[in-house]
C-alpha cells in the first residue's frame, strides 16, 4: 500500500512567501479545486490518501513534501527556512509517527523537503536559500547508521533542489540543467526539459506512472518518448506560490 499525506489549501494561500518569481493574486477557490484533483487523481491510482485539515494561518501548509521527506527506514522531520513555516512540522510529526520511526533536523540547520533528493542510498540537498550546509553535517550523522551519503548541490535562479531536478525511475531523471550542475548526477540517465519550459522538471512518480503538470507539454512528450506513463494534473494555480507536483504530497511506500 502507498500512502499519500497531503493537506488542505489554507485561507490565507496569497500570503504565502514568494522567492523566485513575481507575486501574482491567487485564487484560493481554484487553488483548492486543482488540489483537490490532485488529492483525487492519487487515490485513482491507488493510494491511500491522508487528507489534513487546513491549518489556516500557516499559508504555505498545503506544500507538506517541505515539512519531512520520507526513507525506507524512517521519515526525516526537516526544519523549514522560512521562520513563517516551522510550526508547519507539528501536525506533521503526529500523522508520520504511525508510519515510521522520526527523526529530526535540530537548531540552527535548516532544511525544506522540496532541497531534498533521494537516489537509493545517496540523498542530494540543495544548498537554496532555505537549506543550510549544517542541515548537510546533521543529516550525514542522523542517517549515517542507515548507510545513506549525503551530499549539498548548488543551485541557480530556483527555490528548490526538486524545482530544478526530480526522479522519474531508479535510473532515469528529469532535469533542468541551467540551474543544477548534471555532473552531480552521472550514471543517469537524463531527460532534459524543453528550453521553453524551464519549470518543467518537476515529476511525482508514484506507483507506475508520472503525475506531471498540464503546463509543458512539450517535456512530456520527451517522457513519453521514454516510454512513461504520464497522468496530467493542472496545478498553475499552486505554481503562483512557488509549488509543484511533488510539494504537495509525502509519499509512503
Amino acid at each position: 500500500m502507498v500512502i499519500a499525506v497531503t493537506r488542505e489549501v489554507s485561507s490565507r494561500f496569497n500570503e504565502c512567501e514568494i522567492t523566485h518569481i513575481d507575486r501574482t493574486p491567487i485564487d484560493a477557490g481554484i487553488a483548492r479545486a486543482q488540489h483537490d484533483e490532485y488529492v483525487q487523481t492519487l487515490a485513482k491510482i491507488g493510494c491511500q490518501v491522508i487528507k489534513l485539515p487546513e491549518e489556516r494561518d500557516l499559508p504555505d501548509s498545503v506544500f507538506v513534501e517541505d515539512t519531512a521527506f520520507i526513507l525506507p527506514e524512517a521519515a526525516v522531520i526537516t526544519r523549514p527556512g522560512a521562520d513563517s513555516r516551522k510550526p508547519e512540522t507539528e501536525s506533521i510529526i503526529r500523522a508520520l509517527s504511525p508510519h515510521r520511526p522520526l527523526v529530526h533536523v535540530t537548531a540552527p540547520a535548516t532544511l525544506d523537503g522540496g532541497d531534498v533528493l533521494v537516489l537509493g542510498k545517496n540523498i542530494y540537498v540543495g544548498m537554496s536559500t532555505r537549506s543550510t550546509p549544517e542541515a548537510v553535517t546533521q543529516l550525514q550523522n542522523l542517517l549515517d547508521n542507515y548507510g545513506y551519503q549525503v551530499a549539498g548541490v548548488e543551485l541557480t535562479d530556483c527555490l528548490h533542489l526538486k524545482t530544478a531536478v526530480t526522479r522519474v525511475d531508479d535510473t532515469t531523471l528529469l532535469i533542468n540543467k541551467k540551474w543544477v550542475d548534471p555532473l552531480h548526477f552521472k550514471g543517469f540517465d537524463l531527460v532534459e526539459i524543453d528550453e521553453l519550459e524551464p519549470f518543467g522538471a518537476n515529476c511525482l512518480p508514484v506507483k507506475d506512472v508520472i503525475i506531471y503538470p498540464t503546463a509543458f507539454p512539450k517535456t512530456q512528450r520527451k517522457l513519453e518518448q521514454k516510454g512513461f506513463k504520464i497522468i496530467n494534473v493542472n496545478v498553475e494555480e499552486l505554481a503562483k506560490a512557488e509549488g509543484a507536483v511533488t510539494c504537495c504530497s509525502l509519499i509512503l511506500e
